[in-house]
């Protein structure tokens, strides 16, 4: 935003009849930092002592309903959801009739419920900001947050204003106006292409091919599939931005299905396929589960080989039955798919530490899996084993040779260079 731009308008969301002072101190803020604050009101019962830009009957109108019948439902959970529901509503509006450059919503788990919707519903590159009490809590599912939420801890904050309190308010008002005036939306001039990784000490493959399709005119981006990273990268597929994607390391599967807190949620590796996305898919590291370091191991890990990555993070292997589990689970997602689909197979390991002399070395457990991938990929898949490591050249070598064919049939845009 240039120096001549006008104010950026930032939407303060949150209950008026319970956190006035907050709310009111947080516009006082963003005042202070060069922002002009638009005060949306979704409480329910009470009414704010300051006249908000859009009151909860503005709110009720967007869900189609009214405050009388939203208060009238005698529950406060599907009186919650109506508001959110308007305030999601009204909220795109805005920002679609270029009323609104950012947003922040303030709550404990009420207003955090209502902020997630309201999140959901604008473009990547949006500053969305959300402070509460239940920030980075696992009572937020993963599958709920905007790629590029920003959230912090509402500390002290449950009951008035306080030195504390302010400083975390004043915080989030001036990061979303420095935002709303220096960040810069994700462009449009190259095809973007999605890619899905570990970091390059499990798995390489990005090295090799990132710069090549870069060469041939496309934007890259490579999300790491460490739970957050694999949500950002399925609500992205999910909205259809990507040209195709190269979605191999899908780790994430296997971690869902044994219930590891390191996931992208119950959908992962189906929202691509959903939105009609050409998908290159291999089994990156599907053959073990991260966990918390800090943690003890389940029991049902106790006797598999296991590897610490550092204090937070660390990975154990899966049995040979559970590799055969998970290989169905790979195929049943894949078949969903309403676009073209290869599934790259290396026959040879699927991440660094299952190399010989490795600590994940398992090549009962590999040939496991790669028999039950066989059976698994769906007729409407095209199957392509490559006798190679994941991390060995011929591996990116095969995937971009189908990668070229794709472009070379119009299944994928061509680059801009």
């Amino acid at each position: 935003m240039s120096p001549e731009a006008p104010l950026p308008r930032i939407l303060v969301i949150g209950t008026g009849d319970t956190k006035c002072d907050e709310l009111q101190f947080m516009a006082s803020v963003i005042r202070q930092a060069g922002g002009q604050p638009l005060m949306m009101d979704v409480s329910i019962l009470g009414d704010p002592p300051y006249s908000p830009d859009y009151s909860k009957h503005d709110i009720a109108k967007a869900a189609a309903t009214t405050i009388e019948a939203i208060a009238e439902s005698g529950d406060e959970n599907s009186a919650m959801a109506a508001m959110a529901k308007g305030a999601s509503a009204l909220t795109r509006r805005l920002y679609d009739d270029g009323l609104v450059d950012g947003v922040i919503v303030l709550g404990g788990s009420m207003g955090t419920d209502l902020a997630l919707d309201v999140a959901a519903v604008l473009p990547l590159g949006v500053p969305k900001f959300v402070v509460s009490t239940i920030a980075y809590s696992h009572l937020i599912p993963p599958e709920r947050i905007a790629p590029d939420l920003m959230m912090i801890l509402w500390a002290g904050g449950l009951y008035g204003l306080n030195s504390i309190c302010r400083s975390v308010l004043s915080q989030a008002c001036g990061a979303v106006v420095g935002a709303a005036k220096h960040g810069t939306k994700p462009d449009r001039e190259r095809p973007l292409v999605g890619m899905t990784s570990l970091g390059s000490s499990c798995l390489k493959y990005m090295k090799y091919l990132r710069p090549e399709l870069e060469k041939r005119g496309y934007d890259v981006a490579v999300f790491h599939s460490t739970g957050m990273g694999g949500r950002a990268y399925e609500a992205i597929a999910a909205k259809g931005d990507f040209a195709a994607v190269f979605d191999f390391c899908i780790q994430e599967v296997s971690n869902h299905h044994y219930s590891s807190v390191v996931t992208s949620g119950p959908d992962r590796l189906e929202n691509a396929g959903r939105a009609g996305i050409p998908q290159l898919v291999a089994p990156g590291a599907v053959d073990m589960v991260d966990l918390q370091a800090w943690q003890d191991l389940p029991a049902i890990f106790a006797d598999r080989p296991y590897h610490a990555h550092n204090r937070l993070i660390g990975s154990v292997t899966t049995s040979p039955e559970g590799r055969r589990e998970v290989a169905r689970l790979i195929g049943q997602k894949l078949q969903r798919a309403d676009a073209k689909v290869a599934f790259l197979l290396p026959t040879e390991g699927l991440q660094e530490w299952d190399k010989p002399e490795e600590p994940l070395h398992d090549p009962e457990g590999l040939d496991a899996f790669i028999d039950e991938m066989r059976r698994a990929v769906p007729p409407s898949v095209s199957l392509r084993e490559v006798d190679a490591h994941i991390n060995a050249p011929a591996f990116s070598a095969a995937a971009l040779a189908i990668f070229d064919q794709w472009v070379a049939e119009g299944v994928i845009p061509e680059g801009r260079p």
